[in-house]
């Protein structure tokens, strides 16, 4: 019987449970970032695929610099014309703590006219970070997603990009960012959407599990927590942190519209005041017509000519107006505009004109 209690106030808790986030999911660690790193290199062994030296000057300047720190010595006033090399820059993300001898992936673009770069392999590129400093080398096989092919007559057809691939660890790490996650006794969180509700829900979930005092507000998006000194405790501290789940609060109402797709996408608070709305289409018909026009028989002069005749029709469609209910909910708010038949980029002008009139209690954003 005692189970059966159990296992009931369980169900019960199920609908509050799953409303929850874990902290983790809603806010980050100051501090604890990415860094972009990126470098310039060249990609070597394409099958004749590569830039076209004559038009990308760099590219023959990059080999050249290259050979001669190899020990290769090219006559002045000669430049390299092979087929088989690219520029190229290489871009790759460092995680946050990561350490020497690790690898990341790194992305290969062609900065030239090369056509494509599968098959080939790019030379060690130093990668460097905002400071000028390197931090990875990358080298290695490029896996490239993308394939061309051209015929004799200039068809050709090309499927994704051949210009750009990844190298899978394809960088070595030789300098570790340094982090303040160690040092710094107050843990700062940063929330991920700025909302005061869930700030403040934050910072009780917090001092109710490990109580209070231990989390302060500092502003609509910031939680400073106050964490243990030892390095080995503060990371089990951060652990029981980022597991704790809170309920975070409503967004605020919006509607956003993105005027190049017509795509309009209306969130769940969104609200209307009692307004009118009438919609209605202006179309143009022009229809374009040949008139032949002959001389008399047996003129003695004319000759047959052709007159273009035009027709315009303009109709506009009769949509009748209808009333929206104010405090409408979501559902309401599209069952009402489709009664008048509006495509999307018709809805774009309702939502604007509702916005002019006041009548939608909604944040309006195009994109």
């Amino acid at each position: 019987m005692q189970a059966i209690r159990s296992f009931l106030f369980t169900l019960l808790l199920l609908p509050a449970l799953g409303q929850a986030d874990r902290i983790k999911d809603l806010a980050s660690v100051a501090g604890v970032r990415e860094n972009q790193l990126v470098g310039y290199g060249l990609v070597v062994g394409l099958d004749g695929t590569g830039d076209q030296t004559s038009q990308t000057q760099f590219t023959a300047q990059s080999l050249k610099s290259m050979l001669a720190r190899l020990g290769v010595a090219i006559p002045p006033g000669v430049n390299p014309k092979p087929k088989n090399v690219a520029a190229v820059m290489v871009h790759a993300t460092l995680p946050p703590f990561v350490k020497p001898g690790q690898t990341i992936d790194v992305t290969v673009s062609s900065i030239g006219n090369a056509k494509s770069l599968r098959g080939g392999t790019l030379l060690m590129t130093p990668l460097k970070g905002a400071d000028g400093q390197v931090y990875a080398i990358a080298q290695g096989n490029l896996i490239v997603s993308g394939f061309g092919a051209q015929g004799n007559d200039g068809s050709k057809i090309t499927v994704n990009i051949p210009s750009a691939g990844r190298i899978p660890n394809g960088a070595t790490v030789e300098r570790a960012v340094p982090s303040p996650f160690g040092f710094e006794r107050q843990l700062v969180l940063n929330l991920h959407t700025p909302d005061f509700t869930t700030v403040a829900r934050m910072v009780k979930a917090i001092n109710r599990t490990l109580g209070e005092g231990t989390a302060v507000a500092l502003d609509g998006a910031s939680v400073q927590v106050r964490a243990p000194a030892d390095l080995s405790q503060k990371v089990a501290f951060v652990s029981v942190v980022e597991n704790i789940e809170v309920e975070p609060g409503e967004a605020p109402a919006k509607v956003v519209v993105n005027s190049r797709t017509g795509t309009v996408v209306i969130g769940k608070n969104v609200r209307i005041l009692p307004a009118a709305v009438a919609h209605g289409s202006l179309v143009v018909t022009i229809t374009e017509r040949n008139s032949v026009s002959q001389p008399a028989p047996f003129s003695p002069s004319g000759q047959t000519t052709v007159t273009p005749r035009s027709s315009v029709n303009v109709s506009q469609e009769g949509n009748h107006m209808f009333m929206i209910q104010p405090g409408i909910e979501l559902q309401d708010i599209v069952r009402a505009v489709n009664q008048v038949g509006a495509a999307p980029g018709d809805l774009v002008a309702i939502l604007e004109a509702l916005k002019e009139a006041g009548a939608l209690r909604a944040e309006l954003i195009v994109i």
